[in-house]
């Protein structure tokens, strides 16, 4: 999760959020040397005979900065599209997850799973327990084992929702009536937060995300459990009707 005086982006936890990481530093750098050059050349200008005709009608330079901006614009652009088409593969997903939207909260589905399905409310600040973050905890997280290609479908039910997780590099619109997907490896174990990135209503800041990745071992046991409770929640509710 970002801390307070933050200056850089969240710890990277998945590649494609590596990659976007590496991006980022690339054309910073270029930025830089631009606003440098350009600072200089200015300066120069000012306080040095720069400014006479044969300078400022020079064709050399004319080709230069022509040139030279063109050939920025390749270098930015190559590594960009390089990590736009390898956001958008999703090949042979492990899991998928179908994360629906609410008014203000999130229910995910396991798809590969029988009943294997929950709502995820964010935790009021009164319940909260030492070490749990505020606006950012939620009842029930989404669990995912690491080191697997995991498909999440995003929708909404009533109005535009993002799920997005800074961390791992996601971020998609939940739009109803529409399944948009994204896709992630979780890299490393961990607990990863997120929120809704979409304007969604009066209370658009109180619907958290909360990933947690966790061994394929630990996934299953807890996989288990909850498809368990959800089978014993069954039972009890068909022998109340019964007595009914």
């Amino acid at each position: 999760m970002a801390h307070p005086s933050q200056l850089g982006f969240q710890d990277a936890a998945s590649p494609v959020m590596e990659e976007l990481l590496h991006f980022h530093d690339h054309a910073l750098m270029i930025v830089f040397l631009i606003s440098t050059l350009v600072l200089y050349i200015i300066v120069a200008m000012v306080s040095t005979k720069l400014t006479n005709k044969y300078i400022l009608d020079s064709q050399e330079i004319e080709i230069v900065w022509t040139v030279l901006p063109a050939v920025i614009l390749v270098l930015i652009a190559l590594p960009s599209l390089r990590i736009l088409y390898l956001m958008d593969e999703i090949n042979d997903p492990h899991l998928t997850i179908k994360a629906m939207g609410h008014q203000w909260y999130w229910s995910y589905e396991y798809t590969d799973y029988e009943d294997l399905g929950f709502d995820s409310y964010m935790i009021p600040t009164k319940d909260l327990t030492p070490g749990q973050f505020r606006l950012l905890e939620a009842d029930f997280r989404m669990v995912v084992p690491m080191e697997s290609p995991i498909r999440v479908l995003v929708s909404a039910e009533d109005v535009l929702h993002s799920w997005a997780v800074p961390s791992l590099g996601v971020k998609m619109d939940g739009v109803p009536g529409r399944l948009n997907q994204t896709a992630f490896i979780a890299s490393r174990p961990g607990v990863f937060y997120g929120q809704c990135s979409e304007i969604c209503g009066a209370n658009h800041s109180f619907m958290p995300i909360v990933v947690e990745a966790v061994p394929l071992e630990h996934f299953e046991f807890w996989s288990s459990v909850l498809l368990e409770m959800a089978t014993m929640e069954e039972v009890t509710f068909m022998m109340d009707e019964d007595m009914c």
